[in-house]
């Protein structure tokens, strides 16, 4: 029994050494061997899980967001192929890109504005950019004047006249303003809301009752963000927006029962002239191109927006930046703040003007 003891011994003594020499070394080998094993087997499980589940569901969302975009763009084609759009305020900015926009998705327009031939030049324009297999429709001219209320019912019936009816009517034409309330005579003020809110309206009234009897109409309103917030030294000017946003707020609730939609698009800075063109208090030309507005999208842009917009038959869209659209919020959010915001703009704007 003796003999054996050295080696059992040396079996405990290598058994210790393998071990890690402690029983809590032990454990830890243990644990760690345990751990990296569970571990193995999640990262397995894992790789499973992605290969047969999430990767597949994955794609297959790709897949029905894709066909749904396709559908989507084939409807919006379909809507607007062959659809008479009258699209007022032609002749330059917004108007006319937006009038590229619907004559190259294949619609029969009907140019409108005072201009009668700039709106000729821009017929002429559209033919030659004409892909015939696209749209084979020549555009329809139209000159009045959106302050005069007897022209506006002239061109509604010519329009009706030559067209049968009309499908599609994006309401652009208008100007802008610039001035202080106080130093701006009422005519002015006139000035701006018989272009920017009575014309509109006029034109669709007009309009409204061949859309009623087809059950079948499309109208558009081209807003303002100024529609929805008010910013110093453009009163006028937000004020017809704001009643532009509430009367085809009101028709769009009071027409639905005969399957017409109404669009309201409220941009905000844009590349065109509207700056310059603008009136001032006593009525001249404001002839500054403001910095926001240089800096602004471009018309194009915007126009693809009206036509994606029309196209899909949404209610309402904001086209602006992130502190546009913030100032929307803030001002039904937080009101004190944004009128606080507003007063300090105007000390600011109004220092600058006086130095």
């Amino acid at each position: 029994m003796q003999r054996y003891i050295p080696a059992l011994k040396s079996f405990k003594s290598e058994y210790t050494v393998v071990q890690g020499g402690n029983s809590e070394q032990n454990r830890k080998a243990c644990g760690n061997s345990i751990c990296g094993s569970r571990k193995a087997v999640q990262k397995g499980r894992f790789m499973d899980l992605t290969s047969t589940v999430i990767v597949p569901l994955l794609f297959g969302s790709l897949g029905i967001f894709s066909l749904f975009r396709l559908l989507q763009w084939m409807r919006m084609r379909a809507y607007l192929r062959g659809a008479v759009v009258v699209v007022t305020g032609a002749t330059s900015g917004l108007g006319k890109e937006c009038a590229k926009a619907f004559h190259a998705a294949g619609s029969r327009l009907v140019l409108c504005g005072r201009d009668g031939e700039k709106l000729k030049d821009l017929a002429q324009e559209l033919s030659a950019m004409t892909d015939h297999r696209k749209n084979i429709h020549k555009p329809h001219t139209v000159v009045f004047d959106l302050s005069d209320t007897k022209t506006i019912l002239n061109a509604a019936e010519e329009i009706l006249k030559h067209l049968g009816h009309v499908d599609i009517l994006i309401n652009n034409a208008g100007i802008s303003y610039r001035g202080t309330i106080v130093d701006t005579s009422l005519d002015v003020d006139k000035k701006v809301m018989e272009t920017n809110y009575f014309g509109p309206i006029a034109l669709t009234k007009a309009l409204l009752p061949s859309m009623i009897k087809r059950r079948q109409g499309h109208i558009v309103a081209i807003s303002s963000i100024q529609g929805k917030i008010s910013i110093p030294f453009r009163s006028a000017y937000a004020a017809s927006k704001h009643a532009t946003q509430a009367f085809f707020d009101c028709l769009r609730a009071e027409v639905e029962q005969y399957d017409i939609d109404v669009t309201v698009i409220s941009p905000g800075y844009i590349q065109t002239n509207l700056s310059l063109n603008a009136v001032t208090a006593d009525g001249s030309r404001y002839g500054v191109m403001d910095k926001n507005t240089a800096e602004g999208q471009t018309a194009a842009e915007v126009a693809q927006v009206v036509l994606y917009a029309v196209g899909q038959k949404k209610k309402e869209v904001l086209v602006a930046g992130l502190k546009p659209s913030l100032a929307v919020y803030l001002r039904n959010l937080f009101p004190r703040l944004f009128f606080n915001l507003m007063a300090t703009r105007a000390k600011k704007e109004r220092k600058t003007k006086d130095s």
